[in-house]
Order: structure tokens, then sequence, then C-alpha cells
């Protein structure tokens, strides 16, 4: 199994959008609020390290090696 590994906020936010059925409600300043209608995460727009994106993906219901594929 692949390791995560950093990944920059505007990346995460398109992979989140395209794949996983995510859309951005608003942007503040370098956050920006995604939901899926049931489940609201912010993502900031800057690196997002190992353990924010373990948070991230956990927050979202999306299993790791699923994310995995989609980088």
């Amino acid at each position: 199994m692949r390791k995560l590994s950093p990944i920059h906020g505007k990346d995460l936010v398109r992979i989140l959008c395209n794949k996983f059925g995510f859309q951005a409600i608003r942007q503040k300043g370098s956050h920006v609020t995604l939901t899926n209608d049931t489940i609201y995460v912010t993502v900031p727009l800057k690196e997002i390290r190992v353990g924010l994106l373990g948070v991230i993906l956990r927050d979202c219901n999306i299993p790791r090696e699923e994310f995995l594929k989609e980088v």
C-alpha cells in the first residue's frame, strides 16, 4: 500500500470535486468550504501535510486506498 504524501490544497479541492462528488460552496480568504449535501469540510489553499490530509479524508469518509487511486 502506498503512503499519503503532501498535496497542495487546490489539487485536493479539484480531486474532491471531480472524483468524489463534492462542490465548493464558499471561499473565505485562503480556505474553501466543500460539501456533498451531508458532509461539510474546509480545505486550506496551501500545502497540506499528511496529518491534515488524513483528517480531511476521514471527515469526508473516503478510504485512503480509494483516494490514492485518484491521485
